[in-house]
């Protein structure tokens, strides 16, 4: 498993791009994807949502369980990736590219995001 090292990561297992003009793109990590699953079904928050670092904001449903998505900033959401809604399964074939879920104007981070290495240290636990 390898984790792009431009990204930032909480440990609720989600990633971070770097903002352009404020705007992050947010999705989950490969590990998240295969602890979960065959991913059948994915809610995201709705464009204009506020969203909140660490609190639930849509729900990733697998053949094995239903997992909460959280925020990893706060924020307004500009984006939902429909892609991912009308074909769950992106989120565990490509989780840093076309399985992407929603896209945040941060207004506030929190201090505690991780880099690459810091996140597979802590998902190898």
């Amino acid at each position: 498993m390898s984790n792009p090292q431009q990204l930032r990561y909480s440990k609720e297992h989600e990633w971070l791009s770097a903002a352009e003009e404020g705007v992050s793109t947010i999705g989950i990590t490969e590990h998240a994807a295969n602890a979960l699953g065959d991913v059948v079904f994915v809610q995201l928050p709705e464009v204009g949502d506020t969203v909140t670092a660490g609190e639930t904001c849509g729900e990733l449903e697998s053949t094995k369980s239903v997992s909460d998505l959280y925020s990893p900033v706060n924020g307004e959401v500009v984006a939902a990736n429909q892609d991912v809604v009308d074909d769950p399964s992106l989120v565990n074939s490509a989780p840093f590219e076309g399985g992407w879920l929603f896209k945040v104007r941060i207004t506030d981070e929190p201090d505690d995001l991780l880099s690459a290495d810091e996140y597979t240290a802590f998902a190898a636990g």
